[in-house]
């Protein structure tokens, strides 16, 4: 080994030192990245290596943030955030709730296929999996419980609906990633559309079987109405605003009238809209959203440029030939290193939020994917189809990690606004019949890739 490969492991443990000792991510990575600038530097004048490193790196990292910032694809990010966060301001999901469980009142489990809806229709409003999972379990948790419903249940389903936005677009995770793998973002929200949905019909299948035998876990209530023309009415017409804004947002996008930046757009305008028809706007209002907004930008965006220090700093160590050479040394086929890098990030989802796995690691590995010998049909106009569907597996594994004891995240926001007397051993048990779902639509993508790039290729084809 050169002395540049024992620097590349030098500074990854330096980073998950640093990371463990409780710093702020962005100083993590910015940090590791001067000092090990600064030991290349001195080692080649005093000790006569070769590291290719010196103060030159300080103006390239300079010119990389500039481009960072001025990143067009980029500016969605903020205006996804806060067309979310204006949505969840607008009371759009707390009038689903209570519309849609007189629907689906007088079925079994019905309350939690409610929780399910209005997760996927969060998902493809919001894209952010902390709001969701807050939203729903401040709604749903409290009258899942008092209707009688096991705690398991109730928990496990509005931590699995609350991850839906992940996956379903417009994910902010799929802009960052097409965005550092030089990918179509339209691509990925085609791609991720039906993964996503399918998954979500899924997790509604063993809902309703589940719960019709044990009808003791989901009890019906006994004061339900029964359906009629104007309880159908009644959620016809509170699922046409949200359904209104996302075909705004993604049929723009998909029709190619849009880019993803100008739907962006639109869509924070059409949130701020229906929270003024609902008369849920104020100036309070907007502040809060907008100082929301610029806090979850600013966090985003300054891990984005302290992880884009220690890319450069990382490559120029030949980090990325580094991780290359130590994968296809693996004695696996083409398919068991893709399952290998999964499974990796699988375990890193464990403790690293999904911004630092995609802007560090998802770098590294996807060339290595773009190499292997696998023939994934792109049917012709879906470019780099097996990066496309490399994606996303990351985004599902990534979802499946987030529910995944110990430490899911989504597991810790859901614990943080439960009720009194829900432990975290009731969300664990809660969640484990909803991961053998998502690990099985895991294995049917990798074994089936059409799943991701059919939506695209019947688009753009």
């Amino acid at each position: 080994m050169e002395i540049n490969d024992y620097l590349v492991m030098a500074m990854f443990a330096s980073f998950i030192a640093l990371l463990l000792s409780g710093y702020p991510v962005t100083y993590c990575l910015a940090g590791t990245s001067i000092l090990f600038t600064g030991i290349g530097y001195f080692s080649d004048q005093y000790l006569g290596t070769v590291t290719g490193l010196d103060f030159n790196y300080f103006g390239l990292a300079v010119t990389r943030i500039y481009k960072t910032m001025t990143n067009w694809v980029l500016i969605s990010l903020p205006m996804f955030i806060f067309m979310g966060l204006m949505l969840d301001r607008s009371g759009i999901a707390e009038r689903l709730m209570i519309s849609a469980q007189e629907l689906f009142g007088k079925v079994r489990g019905g309350l939690a296929v409610t929780v399910m809806f209005i997760g996927v229709l969060l998902a493809a409003s919001t894209g952010i999996i902390g709001a969701s999972v807050v939203l729903l379990g401040l709604l749903s948790i409290p009258a899942m419980l008092k209707q009688g419903y096991r705690k398991t249940l109730a928990l496990g389903t509005v931590a699995s609906a609350g991850t839906l936005g992940i996956l379903i677009p417009p994910s902010i995770m799929l802009v960052v990633m097409g965005d550092q793998l030089s990918v179509s973002v339209g691509d990925l929200f085609l791609g991720a559309l039906l993964p996503g949905l399918i998954l979500a019909f899924f997790y509604i299948v063993y809902l309703i079987v589940f719960c019709y035998l044990n009808p003791e876990a989901a009890p019906l209530s006994p004061d339900r109405r029964p359906i009629s023309f104007r309880v159908v009415f009644d959620v016809v017409k509170r699922v046409i605003p949200p359904l209104f804004l996302i075909l705004s947002v993604l049929g723009s996008i998909f029709a190619g009238i849009a880019t993803v930046t100008e739907a962006s757009g639109v869509g924070a305008l059409m949130a701020t809209a229906l929270a003024i028809a609902y008369k849920k706007f104020n100036f309070s209002v907007l502040k809060e959203v907008l100082y929301s907004t610029y806090n979850t930008t600013a966090y985003i965006f300054g891990i984005l440029i302290g992880a884009t220090c220690f890319a450069l700093v990382l490559r120029g160590l030949g980090g990325d030939e580094l991780v290359e050479r130590l994968l296809m040394s693996l004695p696996f086929g083409n398919y068991g290193i893709i399952a290998f890098i999964l499974f990796v990030v699988f375990l890193l989802g464990f403790f690293l939020d999904w911004i630092e796995i995609t802007l560090i690691v998802l770098p590294l590995v996807a060339p290595v994917v773009g190499n292997l010998d696998i023939a994934i049909n792109g049917y012709g106009v879906v470019s780099s189809p097996e990066i496309v569907w490399f994606i996303i597996l990351v985004a599902v594994t990534l979802q499946t990690s987030f529910l995944t004891p110990p430490v899911g995240f989504a597991l810790f926001y859901l614990k943080g606004i439960a009720p009194p007397g829900i432990r975290l051993g009731h969300i664990y048990k809660g969640v484990i019949p909803f991961i053998i779902i998502q690990l099985l639509s895991l294995f049917a993508i990798a074994l089936f890739p059409q799943l991701v790039l059919w939506l695209p290729a019947l688009v753009y084809g």
